[in-house]
């Protein structure tokens, strides 16, 4: 399987790990590897989020070769900018190697309101 590229892969942790849930948004299937993410803690409001947290480990998938279509359209299906922000982290793959790619990040009001 190709390795992530930071423009074009996303790391996912909620709703979006569930492969026919990705295909009914996306609408296509695509690519995806396992993945965590580092001191961040996943929790769970009206929709999951993720937040700072020291020595947590929050797991997921990285979805790959995503297209500025891609990228759009799930901007659209987390409602960017009012829920979400979409930003660049580091996620450890399973073979305990570094990438970078996107996330997207509660926005700091959805963050303070589902806590």
């Amino acid at each position: 399987m190709a390795a992530p590229t930071e423009d074009s892969s996303l790391f996912v942790y909620g709703s979006l790990v569930d492969e026919a849930h990705r295909i009914e948004i996306i609408g296509r299937r695509v690519s995806a590897i396992a993945a965590s993410l580092h001191d961040y803690e996943r929790g769970r409001g009206r929709h999951y989020f993720i937040r700072p947290c020291p020595r947590a480990v929050t797991d997921g998938f990285i979805l790959l070769d995503l297209s500025e279509s891609d990228f759009a359209t799930l901007d659209e299906y987390e409602e960017i900018p009012t829920l979400y922000t979409r930003e660049k982290v580091s996620v450890k793959l399973a073979d305990g190697t570094d990438a970078r790619c996107w996330v997207y990040l509660p926005t700091p009001i959805t963050l303070s309101s589902s806590s």
